[in-house]
Formats: C-alpha cells, sequence, structure tokens
C-alpha cells in the first residue's frame, strides 16, 4: 500500500525540482517509485495533477490548486517539529527587539533585565526609534508598537494597552484658566506628538458618551514624546498624550489632568512579528513574557 503522505511530499517535490526523477532523489527513490506515489494519488483523488512529457511536468488547474494546499500542509508539519522539537531545549540565542523611543526607555529596561535573568542564554539587542520598522530588512525579531496597526506582512499579538490624556501644567492653568469642556480645550495653544497615529486629531468622548474630535492648529509637533513631555511641564500648552507617557507627572502634580470626566482614546500595545512560517521558541517566549508584564498591571499605572 502506498502511503498517501509520501506520495503528497513526493508530487510537491516534482513539481518544485521539475522532474520525477529529481524528486525520487532527495527521497532516495527511484524515478519509477516516485511516477509510482503521484499515480497513486491522483487514483486516489481522481483527477490529473501533472501533465508529463519527456522533458517537462505541468501542473493542471487541480494540481495547481492541490500543490499549493500541500505546500502549507508540509510547511505547517515543518513547524510542528522545529516547535516540538525547540520545546526540549532552554530558550537561548540572540533577539532583536525595536520599541519606540520614550516607552522603551521608560518601560522596557527593567523588562529585558529581568527576561534577561529568567534566561541566561538569551542576549537582547534593542532598538529604539519613533518612525516604523522594517522587520526584514533591520533583521527585528519583535517589535513593540503602540497605536497603529501593523501591516499585512507581519503579525501580531495584542500585550497591552494604554489610553490617552489631556494634561497641562499648574502654572500654564493658572494663567489661562482650567479648561473645563471641549470647546475649550479647541480655543488653547496645543502639543502634539506628530509620529502618534492620532497626531492629526484628538478623539475626546464627552460624560454623555457623544464623541468628538479636536484638531490643530497645534502650537508644537514634536517627533519624540518626550519632547512632548518636557514641553507640557515647561507649560507651552496642553497636551494630549498616552498614560504611560504623563501618569508619573500627573501623580506628582506636576501636570493635572484636563476633562477626566470624559473618556480619550484607548490604544493597543502591540508585539509584532514577520510572517514568517516558523517562530522560533525564543521570540514566542519573549511575546508571552511582554503580556505577562504589561497587560496584567502595567508599570506606569503604579504611579497612580
Amino acid at each position: 500500500m502506498v502511503d498517501q503522505f509520501t506520495s503528497i511530499a513526493l508530487f510537491v517535490a516534482a513539481v518544485e525540482e521539475g522532474s520525477l526523477v529529481a524528486a525520487g532523489r532527495r527521497f532516495g527513490l527511484s524515478s519509477s517509485m516516485a511516477g509510482k506515489h503521484v499515480k497513486a494519488l491522483e487514483a486516489s483523488l481522481d483527477v490529473s495533477l501533472l501533465q508529463r512529457s519527456t522533458r517537462h511536468l505541468n501542473l493542471t488547474d487541480a494540481g495547481r490548486a492541490y500543490y499549493e494546499r500541500c505546500k502549507l500542509i508540509l510547511a505547517d508539519l515543518a513547524d510542528a517539529n522545529r516547535e516540538a522539537s525547540d520545546s526540549n531545549t532552554a530558550i537561548r540565542g540572540a533577539l532583536k527587539v525595536a520599541a519606540p523611543v520614550s516607552f522603551g526607555a521608560m518601560y522596557l529596561g527593567d523588562v529585558v533585565a529581568r527576561y534577561l535573568d529568567a534566561h541566561p542564554l538569551t542576549t537582547v539587542e534593542l532598538l529604539l526609534s519613533d518612525e516604523c520598522v522594517d522587520l526584514l530588512s533591520q533583521s527585528v525579531d519583535v517589535s513593540v508598537q503602540i497605536g497603529r496597526m501593523p501591516g499585512a506582512e507581519a503579525i501580531w499579538k495584542d500585550i497591552g494597552h494604554c489610553a490617552m490624556v489631556l494634561c497641562a501644567s499648574p502654572a500654564f492653568i493658572e494663567r489661562h484658566g482650567m479648561p473645563r469642556t471641549i470647546d475649550d480645550v479647541r480655543r488653547e495653544p496645543k502639543l502634539s506628538f506628530n509620529e502618534a497615529s492620532v497626531a492629526g486629531k484628538w478623539a475626546i468622548i464627552d460624560a454623555g458618551g457623544t464623541a468628538h474630535e479636536v484638531s490643530g492648529p497645534f502650537r508644537m509637533v514634536a517627533n519624540n514624546a518626550q519632547m512632548l513631555l518636557a514641553s507640557a511641564l515647561e507649560s507651552a500648552g496642553v497636551a494630549y498624550g498616552p498614560d504611560f507617557l504623563f501618569r508619573a507627572a500627573i501623580a506628582s502634580g506636576d501636570l493635572v489632568q484636563i476633562l477626566a470626566n470624559c473618556r480619550m482614546l484607548d490604544l493597543g500595545i502591540h508585539a509584532v512579528y514577520p510572517a514568517a512560517r516558523h517562530v522560533s521558541a525564543k521570540v514566542y517566549g519573549f511575546i508571552e513574557y511582554l503580556s505577562q508584564e504589561f497587560a496584567q498591571s502595567p508599570p506606569w499605572e503604579k504611579a497612580r
């Protein structure tokens, strides 16, 4: 009896190699035995998969569709085998991790240090940038992204969330008065972060559940979130940004939250990795570690 899985593997190999001779050689079989496997596969499906000639193998329409599905099946099996093998060994190797500058500098250092302590056979290279990172060309294993949804070439896991907040310094409020309505905010000088997904518009939901949008002009636009924080602390205007950036300053009284009775946009925090067929145990392990760190008790909330 001919093994169907072997027949499928030989069929895929014949398409990739361009001949039954080469496919048989890959599996240590004669060309006649390779042909027997493919014929048995066609007989079981009651359809012709290949058009054979003395020089070429050509896929039929049915064969082309079957080939694409079989490639995925074989790739999934290979991934499963690698994952099973990885699970029997300690997590090891180098990880390259990208993250936004402010978030990385403020909250990833401790997390990475604890991860390295838990996995002494690993190393981590951190790439901090507020620009979009090309995972493949920059050889990034995991990218922490906030707000932006990754493209189709990447896979992501939600590892946490962060609300946006409106705030200003006590000195700014003393000079301009406390903004008590959304229209008040519209009239104030505003500070914005131009790399954020919400750079050109601020989404605010009032106490009644109605959504409002506050847009420019902005008194200052910066491409670095910590520059936004510094400008807000120096009373340059009303700032709209992520809770993780402003929470400690609000807790200390250096900044005052504005429109606390309103709800701001909630940003997802994603761990993003390339859409490859196989993701190593070290990448999965690091993503799970990030999820545990940020999903349950985000460090910036400890400043409340």
